[in-house]
């Protein structure tokens, strides 16, 4: 049957659900973020640090571990430079310490995410999706377990994940102005500085506005891109020496070695069994929604599908790969909920249709606590049933402890594991030698403290401890220099 008018009733009520509902969605998410920004800190993987915090800190101290990517150029530097942005404006507010700039940046990081789930209500409404609707799909977002458990993290994918969005919002929608379009593309040139693979959405927007036959606007469009791609050469040519070296030196290494690989392999399916295990609820009613939206909104729908099918037939898969998709995803899920209410004439089914969204949406948010490293596809073969959330937490808090000891000058982690799965300098803001288990030994006198495990607790003086794991002060009355410390990540 065609879609019905709304009534006098719908016209007057939803605009104050619609708004009502999505203020509600974006506040819970941002303090369900926030709230996980200053409690947690551990590691999904060591990216979080060793592509961004520890790179920013050798920028803004002058110190840190310096990760093979930042060796070989893999890496451009427009993420560092942004958390170093971040962690000198908040060493200018006087958070100068870990507890300090690292809060500062991860709760910039948490809003990001709270703006991005706001981008997915922008982009659902350039597809013609009522406010309602647009409010219901941006609260999957907003409250979805794995958007939230990613959001604090300084992570490419995060960072880029609203300027696509927000791209994509303002240069597709409807009678879009050429300054309006300008600041969509670029935002989408902006995240491919942050993320390379967001070219895809670059590629995307020029073929879909050619497919509409806007073919100024797909010049212009084509025109702003490239001036980015200027700047992310030129940033390349300045900080490496090369033009679009971090581009080429990345793609080598992954398309042409395949060196993702070394850090494991998964089948096609992996993405959509994880989405299926970490909030079930949401990837269900979303793909549904999706499905009913998506000849109304099948260019979006393509660019979803080219970024998911692009990534799923990589080798090696991580769940936070798929982070720039999820607000394009949550948006699709308004359209097809509008196209549900359109069927619909009385306000209180449609009211009901679009709290019952949101309501899964909570759902999620409320076991989201809950989550494994086997629900999020991480370590799936050696420790599934471990809580995601403050993994290496104890041994980062120990770190920044050291760090405020005025006589520390070494400090060597005792505790099995790889160096990589610490928070490195960010934690520890010392500027003395680090070694992780594999370094000199106890006799070498080349650091007085040691982060280790009760079993080792020995020789030494107790300082602090956080959940089975130990700081000692060695009986030793300095540190011996060691003049072949290498800043290089073992």
């Amino acid at each position: 049957m065609p879609p019905t008018a709304p009534t006098p009733e719908d016209s007057s009520s939803e605009p104050y659900l619609a708004r009502g509902l999505l203020v509600l969605a974006l506040l819970l998410g941002a303090i369900l973020r926030v709230r996980l920004a200053l409690t947690d800190d551990g590691l999904y993987w060591p990216d979080e640090i060793y592509q961004s915090l520890e790179p920013a800190h050798r920028l803004v101290f002058g110190y840190g571990l310096v990760a093979w990517e930042f060796v070989a150029g893999a890496r451009n530097w427009a993420l560092p430079g942004l958390v170093a942005g971040l962690m000198q404006v908040a060493r200018g507010l006087g958070l100068d310490t870990p507890g300090g700039y690292l809060g500062f940046i991860k709760g910039f990081f948490a809003l990001v995410g709270t703006a991005t789930a706001w981008g997915s209500y922008r982009l659902a409404r350039s597809y013609g999706a009522g406010p309602l609707a647009a409010a219901a799909g941006a609260s999957l977002l907003a409250l979805a377990s794995v958007p939230i458990y990613f959001a604090p993290r300084a992570m490419s994918e995060n960072a880029s994940a609203l300027p696509v969005v927000w791209g994509l919002a303002l240069a597709l929608a409807p009678n879009a102005s050429r300054r309006t379009l300008a600041v969509g593309a670029s935002l989408l040139g902006l995240a491919v500085l942050l993320r390379l693979q967001n070219g895809i959405f670059c590629v995307g927007l020029l073929a879909l506005l050619a497919a509409r036959r806007q073919w100024r606007a797909a010049g212009l469009a084509l025109g702003v891109l490239a001036g980015w791609a200027f700047l992310f050469g030129l940033l390349d040519r300045l900080t490496w020496g090369e033009w679009f070296h971090s581009a080429r030196v990345y793609l080598e290494f992954n398309l042409v070695q395949q060196g993702g690989t070394g850090w494991g392999t998964a089948p096609p399916s992996y993405y959509s069994r994880v989405l299926l295990r970490a909030m079930k609820g949401v990837t269900l009613v979303a793909t549904g929604l999706s499905l009913v939206g998506l000849w109304r909104a099948r260019g979006l729908a393509a660019l979803i599908v080219s970024f998911y099918v692009l990534h799923a037939l990589q080798p090696h898969k991580e769940l936070r790969f798929l982070i720039p998709i999820l607000p394009l995803f949550a948006a699709l899920a308004g359209v097809g909920l509008e196209v549900v209410m359109a069927e619909w004439k009385t306000y209180r089914i449609r009211a009901a249709l679009a709290l019952i969204v949101a309501a899964v949406g909570l759902g999620s948010a409320v076991v989201a606590g809950n989550l494994t490293f086997g629900q999020i596809g991480q370590y799936e073969h050696t420790r599934p049933q471990v809580s995601a959330y403050d993994d290496s937490g104890p041994i980062n808090r120990l770190l920044a402890v050291a760090g405020q000891r005025e006589d520390m000058c070494g400090l060597k982690i005792e505790a099995p594991g790889h160096l990589a799965w610490t928070g490195g300098y960010s934690y520890f803001h010392r500027r003395v030698p680090l070694y992780w288990s594999q370094g000199p030994d106890r006799g070498s006198g080349l650091f007085n403290y040691v982060i280790t495990v009760p079993e080792l607790a020995f020789g030494g003086q107790q300082v602090a401890q956080d959940h089975g794991f130990l700081l000692l002060r060695l009986a030793l009355p300095g540190c011996t220099p060691d003049p072949g410390y290498s800043w290089r990540l073992p």
